[in-house]
């Protein structure tokens, strides 16, 4: 159906006389303050009374303070902080008909008839049978004289929309929960601080992280570690299981690694039922192997801390679509849940959802334990398949022999999470029975004959290395065609996967071109985005923007936290990115900032001047910090020192400013769990297409591959991972700035302005429509923006 005019769409939508509660249930979750931000002011920026629900359904049921009406400030500073400021609690009281018929009479004194429940299945679960006895209670309310009958017919239909807030991502329908993310980035971050003592001592550490009912955190924090075995309640392990760990840990030792991790899911079976504790595990390894073995559980740490940038990003998209959601409902529209389905909103039926999560548990405690892998959907499975790959080599004589060398290079500026893409890529290749070669220092280092093989040890650890460990320049292959012919040549290449940025992508098409004149270019040639600046065309997302924004977002929120106590301040904000404004628009909705100056939104001095009087005026109220992000290339002559010699000026006497350039901080550090999984699982992917293509282009005794389809970007398009044509690619590029032409985070930039309190139109074409729940979707969607 075609949608109408966006923006008579948009006031259509309003809010005026509807009144939205919003609350937190059950577990908590980082991010869920930024869900609760970004309800409360997209609710009162479409003319809504927006109110908090304190302490989940107890608050509900005991009424009182506990139902507050919210204002603007009320959600300030609270974009960073861990948990929930609203509370959460689990509710008795609410289960029984009786504490459901004071939370109605509670609801319906102050006018309220839409919910925004953010919490797990049980907490949605709950919402729903209370939209379905709605009726009745309001028809018992009135009964008691409680209620009048004007009330019961004016406030007839409760209006309900979810969102999933829990770190387990046990939830089917959508790819993430809100706080899995964070939960991953606290989980990593003891690996890693393991990793090095486990080192030193030559010791084995057995992890325990949460997940009684779901290894969704075992199973991603055990690919992103390359951790040597783990354990998960969907896939027990088969019987004997205990001599195959001990084999494998042993395995790892004698190819001279100094440490094993083996992480267990807290909820961890094996075939009949038994639970396998992270103490066992310990125990069968110090029986077995002698090994120095240390056991860690991480427990309530997994809840704690600061939000990601994805979960903040995630909550406030969500947020936002969960208003719309509900501005839109009529009285026969179901309950639904907000999802995210690859790198797109989707509105789900939220008891369709319920079931297929409650499908799961039945098919473990029937022990089909591949059904229950199958329910927990497509990128679980991808997990899983992509860890079992990686993590357990074959022995020489189970490998296929396929004859095919396969070299794979960095290209462009490092960016975090391109090792853990070469460790992926060489392992999966060496599976698929190919000679795998890594060539140093990009093309630079290809024409120069700095190629050598790789095995399977070598890439052992390189997950958690930020930067590039094979080197990589800038250097592009048009003028050194020969000389790189020659050493494919010489090194018999029959295929390659170039791992960058902007760069890599011009690589590609110089090579494409080449193959006119050059035979030895006519072999599969696949290419990976991995730059901080996300400016690659053909993907909405490239290896190594996750940590970039992590890294932009964890400064931003250090020198907000500096002005604390301080008198009002503002703070410019200069972040990396070329042309492109993705780390300053997106770091800037992840980091609560006023506004994001960019270069694909020109602007000129009235906007300078409109942002000063818009952060004067919120500087009167309670608000005592503002945040301004400037992309680095956004005007040649509105520099960042401009900007604050402006803003100093201009606020003078209502704040002062301080600037701050960022700079290449943003490149380094360690991958985020995001880049390690992502980088991960699309080389595995990309590996397994020129598998195909090797065999589809092998005749008369060699490789000859010139077709379109056989140099391709590997992306993530929406909900899809697809190969396309780098040749394709062209029309959709501005070569000048570097840039796509058309970028799908440009429409997230309007939930920054409404959310800083500016007035602006919004584009709703691209909202969430509600779908129903897809179990198998085809195979070309295997969605991965969920890692």
């Amino acid at each position: 159906m075609a949608q109408p005019d966006n923006k008579k769409f948009f006031e259509n939508l309003t809010g005026a006389g509807k009144a939205i509660a919003v609350l937190t249930s059950g577990g908590d979750a980082q991010g869920m303050n930024a869900a609760v931000r970004a309800v409360v002011r997209m609710g009162i920026y479409v003319g809504a009374k927006v109110y908090f629900v304190h302490e989940g359904y107890q608050g509900m049921v005991d009424g009182g303070d506990n139902i507050k009406e919210a204002k603007w400030e009320s959600v300030s500073s609270m974009l960073q902080v861990g948990g929930t400021v609203i509370g959460s609690a689990r509710c008795k009281d609410f289960r029984t008909h009786e504490g459901r018929l004071k939370a109605a009479h509670n609801l319906v004194k102050r006018g309220i008839t839409n919910l925004c429940v953010i919490g797990g299945d049980g907490s949605l679960t709950g919402a729903n049978l209370f939209r379905e006895e709605w009726s009745g209670l309001l028809a018992e309310l009135v009964q008691q004289d409680l209620i009048d009958e004007e009330a019961a017919q004016k406030y007839s239909a409760l209006h309900i929309v979810g969102m999933v807030g829990s770190i387990d991502n046990d939830f089917c329908g959508t790819d993430m929960t809100i706080g899995t993310d964070s939960a991953l980035h606290r989980i990593i971050e003891v690996v890693d601080a393991i990793m090095t003592t486990a080192q030193s001592h030559q010791r084995t550490f057995v992890l325990e992280v949460m997940g009684r009912h779901c290894g969704y955190l075992a199973l991603v924090s055990a690919l992103a570690c390359g951790a040597d075995w783990v354990l998960i309640p969907e896939m027990p392990p088969e019987d004997g299981w205990e001599d195959k760990m001990c084999q494998k840990l042993s395995a790892t030792r004698s190819r001279g690694s100094r440490l094993n991790i083996i992480i267990v899911a807290e909820g961890a079976i094996d075939r009949h039922g038994k639970a396998i504790t992270s103490s066992i595990v310990k125990d069968l390894v110090v029986q077995c192997l002698g090994f120095d073995t240390r056991v860690t559980i991480l427990g309530h740490v997994q809840r704690g801390g600061t939000p990601s940038a994805f979960d903040r990003i995630l909550a406030s998209r969500m947020g936002v679509e969960a208003v719309l959601a509900l501005l839109e409902t009529t009285a026969n529209t179901p309950a639904c849940v907000v999802s995210l389905c690859g790198n797109q909103s989707v509105r789900l039926p939220l008891m369709e959802c319920v079931q297929m999560t409650q499908q799961v548990q039945k098919a473990m405690d029937e022990k089909k334990f591949e059904e229950a892998v199958r329910l927990r959907g497509r990128s679980f499975e991808n997990n899983l398949r992509t860890y079992k790959l990686l993590a357990h080599r074959k022995p020489e004589s189970e490998l296929p022999h396929s004859n095919y060398n396969v070299a794979v290079l960095n290209v462009g500026a490092p960016a975090a999470g391109m090792n853990a893409a070469v460790r992926s890529a060489v392992r999966v290749g060496i599976s698929e029975g190919h000679k795998m070669f890594a060539v140093s220092d990009g093309f630079e280092g290809f024409y120069k004959g700095q190629i050598k093989e790789v095995k399977w040890a070598d890439v052992g650890g390189w997950t958690g290395q930020g930067g590039s460990l094979l080197g990589t320049k800038r250097t592009l292959p048009a003028k050194y065609i020969e000389k790189i012919a020659e050493q494919i040549r010489k090194y018999n290449i029959n295929a390659l996967l170039v791992i960058g940025g902007f760069e890599a992508l011009e690589c590609l098409l110089q090579l494409n071109d080449a193959r006119s004149h050059c035979e030895e270019f006519c072999i599969p040639l696949c290419m990976l985005p991995a730059t901080i600046s996300n400016n690659v065309p053909g993907t909405d997302l490239s290896i190594g923007a996750d940590t970039a924004l992590n890294a932009i977002v964890e400064t931003c929120d250090r020198i907000k936290q500096s002005a604390s106590g301080t008198k009002h301040r503002v703070f410019i904000i200069e972040t990396m990115g070329g042309y492109c404004g993705y780390l300053a628009s997106v770091g800037g909705l992840a980091a609560g900032a006023d506004a994001a100056y960019i270069y694909e939104e020109p602007f000129d001095i009235r906007d300078l001047q409109s942002n000063v009087e818009h952060l004067t005026e919120k500087m009167k109220t309670s608000i005592q910090r503002g945040l301004i992000l400037r992309n680095e290339n956004s005007n040649e002559n509105y520099t960042t020192d401009f900007i604050y010699q402006l803003y100093s000026e201009e606020g003078r006497g209502v704040f002062d400013c301080r600037k701050n350039v960022l700079g290449h901080m943003q490149q380094g550090g360690a991958p985020s769990p995001f880049d390690r999984n992502f980088g991960t699982k699309i080389a595995a992917k990309a590996m397994q297409w020129i598998t195909k293509k090797l065999n589809e282009s092998y005749r008369q005794g060699r490789v000859f591959a010139n077709t379109e389809d056989s140099a391709c970007l590997l992306g993530m398009r929406r909900r899809a991972m697809v190969f396309q044509p780098v040749v394709q690619l062209k029309d959709e590029t501005d070569f000048v700035h570097r840039i796509p032409k058309e970028q799908w985070w440009l429409k997230l930039r309007p939930l920054m302005k409404i959310l800083a309190k500016y007035k602006t139109s919004y584009d709703v074409s691209d909202s969430g429509q509600l779908e129903h729940v897809v179990l198998n979707r085809p195979r070309e969607s295997e969605a991965t923006a969920a890692i």
